[in-house]
Formats: structure tokens, sequence, C-alpha cells
């Protein structure tokens, strides 16, 4: 099958993926060529992987799969990002994603395992794939009027509540969301253990990603585009040396050591 091609000609086959089958890849493991052997090395190698992406990826669809065969869907994950940081606000998204798991979403992990542009590739993806998906806010000044936990619970809510399709039930990161008239699991840890919530994770921590980076237009001195407004010792010491602006957290300790807004402001 594959004697009377050139290592050159086998390569660009495995390349475009066209007629691996069984036998093809028999043939290859029986070709005593080097070239031939290592083709079918790398080709057994993605083989493999993929099979593992697939086990990891029915791992991640048992809480979906146990509420869809009791008859609840769809079901729709929610997570959010930037709870921690001193600067900006908090974002949450909501992820409705088909009841089989799709390949295309090969990779889906908590999003704090990822590194950004593995992140950004799989937002893009998500987004394709996704039933339906939303992204909800809360305001710097709704975390000092309410706390961080409240207002991440509102900007949970708001991302629910603007998905196109109604969710039948809801499986949320970390905490119950508060007056939402919707059947719910709280998950500790619910992006390593769910699809849907790995993929909110994944579009929330993006989304903020996205918009510190346009903060930082706005206030170059302080770096929001490296940090994303967490406490760095750059971020600390910019604090220190401008004082605070409208995007830092006032009620955070670090923010309230620096004193008043004038420094960036005037």
């Amino acid at each position: 099958m594959v004697s009377g091609l050139t290592v050159a000609e086998i390569r660009k086959l495995a390349g475009s993926r066209a007629g691996l089958d069984e036998d093809f890849l028999h043939a290859l493991a029986c070709d005593k060529r080097a070239g031939v052997a290592e083709i079918y090395r790398r080709l057994k190698r993605d083989e493999n992987k993929m099979a593992a992406e697939a086990e990891h990826l029915q791992k991640l669809y048992i809480y979906e799969n146990s509420l869809i065969a009791q008859g609840h869907s769809p079901v729709a994950g929610v997570d959010e990002a930037g709870r921690g940081p001193l600067a900006g606000p908090v974002v949450a998204a909501a992820v409705i994603l088909p009841p089989v798991a799709d390949l295309a979403l090969a990779g889906l992990n908590d999003s704090k395992k990822l590194n950004p542009s593995k992140r950004a590739e799989l937002a893009a993806r998500i987004k394709k794939v996704a039933l339906a998906w939303s992204a909800g806010m809360s305001t710097v000044e709704e975390i000092f009027n309410e706390n961080i936990h409240a207002a991440s619970l509102t900007a949970m809510r708001r991302a629910v509540l603007k998905l196109k399709i109604r969710p039948a039930y809801l499986l949320v990161d970390g905490y119950r969301i508060s007056r939402l008239e919707l059947p719910q699991l709280a998950l500790t840890g619910g992006d390593g253990l769910s699809a849907s919530v790995a993929a909110a994770s994944i579009l929330a921590k993006v989304l903020r990603d996205r918009l510190m980076d346009f903060y930082h237009v706005q206030y170059p001195q302080y770096g929001f585009n490296r940090h994303k407004g967490y406490a760095t010792p750059e971020h600390l010491a910019a604090l220190e040396r401008y004082g605070p602006c409208p995007l830092h957290r006032a009620g955070y300790r670090p923010v309230k050591n620096c004193g008043s807004r004038q420094k960036c402001e005037g």
C-alpha cells in the first residue's frame, strides 16, 4: 500500500490525514524505512493523545450526563474571573455546551491551568461549539458596595439571565447563585470537574483579560496588560508611586493604604 510511495509522499499524506485507516497504519508499521517508522510513531502519538483527550472530555461530562439523564436539559455551566485582583471588574460567563462531548473542545480544562494563548484558542472554539453563551460583569463600584462575594454572584446571575436559551439546570463553580429561580448545583473546583463550568471559566478569564488590556490604554502606568490587576510587585510599586485610579477596588487593603486617587486623576 505504501511501498510504492516515497517518504516525502507518505509524510504529505499523513499530514493531510486523508486515508489514515488501520490498514494504512499497519502498512507503515511494516515498512522498514527509518523515515516511515518516524512518521508511524508520530501518528500513533497523535492517536493516543486524541484518545486520552476523548477520555478526559467524557470524564468532564459526568455531571452534565447525569443531569440530562434525569431530564434536566439543557445544562449551563457558570463561573467567574477576577475575585482576587486589586483592580478591575469581576466578569462571569455562562455556557451551554452540546449534550455530547465534541473533540473540538480537546484541551478543555480549568482556565488557571492554561496559558493565555491556549485559553484564547479554546475560547474561540467554545463560542463556535456552544449552543449558547453569555457574559455578565460587576463593576468596581458594585464590588465596593456589595463586597466581592456578592458582586461575583451578581455577575454570574447576569450572565445566566442573558443566555438566549433558558437552562433547565445550572452547574456553578463554588457557590450557589442567590436570587435566581433555577435549580443548581454548586461544585467546589467545578472548573476541573465539569465541561460546561470549565468552558465558562475560560470565557470569563479571556473576556476579563481583554478588558484589562483595554484599561491599560487608559492607565498605562499600572501595567494592567501584564498583571490584569493582581497584586504583583510591579502593580504594588505603581500603586505606591501613582496612587489608585478609578479602576482600583477602594475596599481592598493595599489600595486603601495608598491614599487618594489625586495622583493619577489630577
